[in-house]
């Protein structure tokens, strides 16, 4: 069984920066990517981030380019989330996504428990 466990959430003031955090514990034979996504009250679930592990090719939205990272640390199995400058327009609940392969022949994806972020003005 795999779990994803997320840290570093909070509410910080506008221009101010988080790091989001996501552990991947089980079993697994290699996670293929990792991405961030997020979804504020009233709106629909986003992609924020990806990383593609093995190449650490990333992708961002445009909302968020220049401004998060994401970064991977594959021998610890994490990937974070730096958010720099935060507008109040971030605030929403972030979530860890991971593609990894469960067994030699199957992939499947994993969430996390989402953890939350409010930029205040």
């Amino acid at each position: 069984q795999v779990q994803l466990v997320e840290s570093g959430g909070g509410l910080v003031q506008v221009g101010g920066s988080l790091r989001l955090s996501c552990a991947v514990l089980g079993n697994f034979v290699r996670i293929n990517d990792m991405s961030w996504y997020r979804q504020a009250p009233g709106k629909q679930r986003e992609l924020v981030a990806r990383i593609i592990t093995s190449a650490g090719l990333t992708s961002y939205a445009d909302s968020v380019r220049g401004r998060f990272t994401i970064f991977r640390d594959n021998a610890k199995n994490t990937v974070s989330l730096q958010m720099n400058s935060l507008k109040p327009e971030d605030t929403a609940d972030y979530y860890c996504n991971v593609r990894l392969l469960q067994t030699t022949t199957l992939f499947r994806d994993y969430w996390g428990q989402g953890t939350q972020v409010a930029v205040s003005s």
